[in-house]
């Protein structure tokens, strides 16, 4: 509750103040400038990095693994694009910190860290059986065995 009170409140406060501030020194125009070039580097930027974080992720899926590290670096990267277009200097600021490799990959291993990841291919399950009705459309799942005494009595 307190960092949605924070994003939604304080942060557009602090873009304000930070935005007239700049403007103060280096004008209005200079500083729509600034924030437009921000948002132009931030695009180019991501769209390189977002190329790359997908073909790094298409490669993991032909060898068969999981590209775990790869789809958060996705999340990232959008959540930084957004914070990119976003009119503002810090925002800016976070949003560049996401694009970079170093802090993004920094920021995933933290983010994956507090995962478990299960390999699907690897895990037991037990075999489950279901059988549809066509009257009805209702599908009816259960699971059968038989008993070692029931096996050993002809039938």
């Amino acid at each position: 509750m307190r960092f949605a009170l924070l994003l939604f409140i304080v942060m557009p406060i602090v873009e304000m103040w930070l935005l007239i501030t700049v403007g103060g020194h280096i004008g209005a125009l200079n500083t729509i400038f600034l924030v437009m070039l921000t948002a132009l580097l931030g695009v180019g930027l991501l769209k390189r990095q977002g190329f790359s974080t997908l073909w790094r992720g298409q490669e993991k899926l032909q060898q068969g693994q999981v590209p775990a590290q790869e789809i958060i670096e996705g999340i990232v990267l959008a959540v930084s694009g957004a914070l990119l277009l976003t009119p503002g200097f810090v925002t800016d600021v976070i949003g560049f910190l996401g694009l970079f490799p170093l802090t993004r990959i920094i920021a995933v291993k933290a983010v994956i860290s507090k995962f478990t990841l299960v390999n699907a291919s690897s895990a037991h399950f037990s075999q489950q059986f279901s059988s549809k009705t066509e009257d009805t459309g209702d599908t009816i799942d259960g699971e059968s065995w038989e008993s070692e005494e029931s096996l050993k009595k002809p039938k």
